[in-house]
């Protein structure tokens, strides 16, 4: 049961927000608990029994690894490093066995399946044992406070990542209101359309070369095609960020936004600093900057963002794909860096020159989503040899990228308006208006329309 199916939207939500409206506030955290429970259980509930039994298991981790009370005595200096070394002690097996445990799952090891949101939420649990380790987080004393963060549905299953102390004084004292509920079911309508409207639309053209051959399609279609791909990732991950958003701001809580007009960037540098924040800022905080980030001269800074690089790939999946998407993003902001040094951005900030970024950032993103997406390695090869004309075509009609064009053209205008800021403003402007109000009911009875026809697609990122 995702956002964007009947079930949720016609179903859950309205039946949840009521007995969530009526419960006395003093027992909504419990309600919600209970809530992603059921909400989990319907999407995967071979799966449940992880989710509940980590989240007590590492409920009882923080509370001995926050630092200990003031310690008095003539031996209070080897009683705290004794304390000390047993809480780093502590910390390592906690990190590892959460780590273990993903591992096992992402590689494959006794199960086919990847439980759903066990990258998420595995993620939650570390941020927040690193914190309290640090003493940057005070430790939760209530395991249904814990319990509500690490698995409340709105970002149960995909993100955003936040961390405890973003929602922290939410979990104590939130407000549940109609002006609440009506702000984030604006956000979410925005976030369904862009799932159904935009991202499901966009896919039909990928799955159709896909069912073609790569081998058979002509050197236009494999980089409208590249185009169309990354399109739907963008906006079928964007879609669900805002629909969590969303949700949380129904419930009373503030989530962290994910995306920010990624495609308008103009540097792959730049562009993951737009794309999927919260997991790069979790990369940043718990991997770059303990690492020594860029303080530690140019090569160990190249040798940090490699060891970053190498994780998200491996976050993503446990295929030779995804270790070649990783190297090739992390040799292209090393190349952008050393440009960079030698002075290349200010050639290319005035004037006509300043397009020449976003051009070479269009041309290279598409390219490495090929790599992102395509896990045969052999099929892979073809697909970036038709892209790029080395590789033979077989059967190739030389029109097919005619009727791609003819037959998605008006979805890739809408997806490339949708990729700028400028519905952001529109929807800031008008999202109170009669008429945007108006706008937004259709929109969302619209879609309903659509998964009814047509049935759900599931949201990509439920993969990883």
């Amino acid at each position: 049961m995702g956002f964007s199916s009947i079930e949720f939207l016609l179903c859950f939500l309205p039946l949840f927000l009521l007995l969530y409206g009526v419960t006395p506030r003093y027992m909504k955290n419990a309600v919600l608990l209970m809530g992603s429970m059921v909400f989990y259980a319907f999407g995967e509930p071979e799966y449940l029994w992880l989710l509940v039994v980590s989240v007590p298991v590492n409920y009882f981790l923080g509370l001995h690894l926050a630092r200990g009370a003031r310690l008095k005595g003539k031996d209070k200096r080897q009683k705290k490093k004794k304390l000390e070394y047993k809480r780093i002690i502590l910390l390592a097996v906690a990190i590892a066995g959460n780590i273990g445990v993903l591992a096992v799952f992402k590689s494959g090891i006794g199960s086919g399946r990847l439980p759903l949101g066990i990258s998420y939420y595995t993620f939650r649990i570390l941020s927040y044992l690193i914190d309290v380790y640090k003493g940057e987080e005070t430790k939760e004393t209530s395991l249904l406070r814990l319990a509500t963060y690490i698995t409340m549905f709105p970002q149960l299953l995909s993100g955003p990542i936040a961390r405890y102390g973003e929602v922290r004084e939410e979990l104590y004292e939130r407000e549940f209101s109609a002006k609440n509920i009506q702000a984030g079911l604006k956000l979410f309508t925005v976030g369904l359309v862009f799932k159904v409207l935009l991202a499901d639309r966009l896919g039909l053209l990928w799955r159709e070369v896909q069912v073609t051959g790569f081998e058979s399609i002509s050197t236009p279609l494999a980089w409208i095609a590249a185009v169309a791909y990354s399109m739907k990732l963008y906006f079928d991950f964007y879609g669900y960020s805002l629909m969590a958003v969303g949700l949380g701001q129904m419930l009373g809580f503030s989530l962290p936004s994910n995306f920010n007009d990624p495609y308008m960037a103009s540097s792959v540098r730049t562009f993951y600093r737009r794309w999927h924040m919260t997991l790069g800022r979790w990369f940043s905080r718990y991997v770059y900057i303990p690492l020594g980030g860029n303080r530690k001269g140019e090569w160990r800074t190249l040798f940090n963002l490699l060891c970053v690089w190498l994780l998200t790939a491996l976050w993503h999946g446990s295929t030779l794909n995804f270790l070649i998407w990783g190297l090739m993003l992390w040799a292209l902001i090393v190349l952008e860096r050393q440009l960079g040094r030698l002075g290349a951005e200010k050639l290319v900030s005035h004037g006509v020159l300043r397009v020449l970024p976003h051009l070479y950032l269009w041309f290279v993103i598409p390219v490495s989503w090929m790599c992102f997406a395509i896990t045969d390695l052999s099929q892979l090869g073809i697909y970036l040899g038709r892209m790029f004309g080395v590789v033979e075509g077989i059967r190739v009609s030389a029109g097919d990228w005619v009727k791609a064009v003819t037959n998605y053209g008006a979805l890739f205008a809408a997806g490339a308006i949708a990729c700028t800021p400028v519905l952001g403003k529109l929807f800031r402007k008008f999202k109170d208006s009669l008429p945007g109000m108006f706008l937004l009911i259709l929109l969302f009875w619209l879609c309903v329309w659509r998964l009814q026809v047509e049935g759900q697609n599931p949201f990509m990122y439920l993969n990883f």
